[in-house]
């Protein structure tokens, strides 16, 4: 087969872009490459770094890692940069977070101290309950989009970094729908430069990040670069976007278990969820506004999957609640509870209890690796756009407005690795033989 996308090499570094630099995930992603570049660790649950691809038919028995087959980034070209609404470096907000054990911290001490936020752009308006004070005192919502683009530029010049990749780490915007000034990227312009209320910081970020040629990756459930002036913008700077909403904890279950349950047509009569956790992302959540947003990522995954409008009989009067709750001993180690009322044969009932005791950061930090390493390979391929086949990462996946949103985990990492093998000039597995 013959390759379609000519891709530049990865060289020189690879500047990684991080709103919330500080947070927990943040944190924990960092220290997590710090220790893979000393052998304190493995990057388990990172497609790009320990995943393998099938090539050709089973029977060839090819399957190299992904990283050998594929032109991608080396972790050890990787740069951090961010912004937080708390000053603290890396190494206070990883203890402070308390995901990872305190020795292993301290045996990344000096890289982590290295690494200090740029003051945040940040309004309390989208995000009430963060009480940080390391802000960018501009007000207006157009040069505060400039100040951030000087930020990227002197990292840019002071680390000598040759392409960038920007990925949306910070908290949990409230609910947000589209409006005029979201439609074009005149109109957009003319908002920054009026203070729109419909503009959200995470959005300025968005902006800020596709005019400097950075790839951006929303990892939060809130409106932001998913609408249709950055999408633009980013068509026209031949910028790829992805998002939204990193696939952890309860949600990557149930993108799991619903297409199991579809495939047998097992019908749904109700799935109940409900989470404790007491991390920042859990403070933000406390707050309806904000939650209003989780939930309307959380929710959108089972009506995808089962698509009642095609089972009527099996799912077309299912009832989905879900709940979120801060409880400040948790943590980052949330814990979720699932009751799904199912039924079979002759509509006799059944139930399923799902109880996972999951780590977020853990399971989120994996993905900001995979999300930064492919992003960047869509960069060097000239991809632009919307890029859907990274939705394998995403509770909300962006998607063109023509289609509808794929959730389905297993057609989602189909889809991933075909897109890889596709770029490779390798021919994609359809599973016919």
């Amino acid at each position: 087969m013959k390759k379609k996308f000519k891709i530049a090499n990865p060289k020189g570094k690879l500047g990684v872009l991080i709103p919330g630099i500080g947070g927990a995930v943040s944190t924990t992603f960092i220290a997590g490459v710090e220790a893979f570049k000393k052998n304190l660790g493995k990057p388990f649950g990172s497609l790009s770094q320990m995943g393998t691809i099938r090539l050709e038919k089973r029977t060839s028995k090819k399957s190299p890692l992904i990283k050998d087959l594929m032109p991608l980034a080396d972790i050890e070209d990787l740069e951090f940069f961010g912004w937080d609404v708390y000053p603290e470096n890396c190494y206070k907000a990883a203890l402070k977070a308390g995901v990872l054990e305190e020795s292993l911290i301290e045996r990344l001490r000096d890289e982590l101290e290295s690494i200090t936020p740029e003051k945040a752009v940040f309004n309390k308006r989208y995000a009430t309950n963060l009480k940080g004070k390391n802000i960018k005192k501009e007000k207006n919502y157009f040069k505060l989009a400039q100040e951030l683009i000087k930020d990227i530029k002197n990292f840019k010049n002071k680390k000598n970094i040759d392409r960038l990749v920007m990925i949306w780490c910070g908290s949990t915007e409230i609910f947000m729908t589209q409006t005029k000034v979201h439609k074009n990227i005149k109109s957009f312009e003319q908002g920054l430069k009026s203070n729109d209320k419909n503009i959200s910081p995470s959005m300025i970020y968005a902006y800020a990040a596709i005019k400097c040629g950075a790839a951006y990756a929303n990892g939060a459930p809130n409106l932001s670069v998913d609408i249709p002036a950055l999408t633009e913008l980013s068509l026209r700077n031949n910028i790829p976007i992805a998002g939204k909403d990193f696939k952890t904890g309860q949600t990557l279950m149930k993108t799991i278990l619903a297409p199991g349950i579809k495939s047998r047509l097992l019908g749904l009569n109700g799935w109940f969820s409900t989470n404790i956790l007491g991390n920042r992302d859990g403070e933000v959540l406390d707050n309806p506004k904000n939650f209003k947003t989780k939930e309307e990522s959380k929710l959108n995954a089972l009506q995808h999957i089962f698509q009642p409008e095609l089972h009527p009989d099996l799912y077309g009067d299912f009832y989905h609640k879900v709940r979120i709750n801060y409880y400040p001993p948790r943590g980052d180690q949330k814990e979720s509870w699932d009751n799904i009322d199912i039924f079979g044969w002759l509509g006799y009932t059944m139930q399923i209890k799902v109880n996972f005791l999951c780590r977020d950061s853990i399971l989120a930090a994996p993905i900001v690796l995979d999300l930064i390493i492919f992003m960047d390979l869509a960069q060097r391929a000239g991809m632009k756009g919307i890029q859907e086949w990274m939705s394998f990462y995403f509770k909300s996946p962006m998607h063109d407005e023509t289609v509808y949103p794929e959730h389905d985990i297993f057609i989602q990492s189909i889809k991933l690795k075909n897109t890889l093998r596709f770029l490779a000039g390798e021919k994609t597995i359809d599973h016919l033989d």
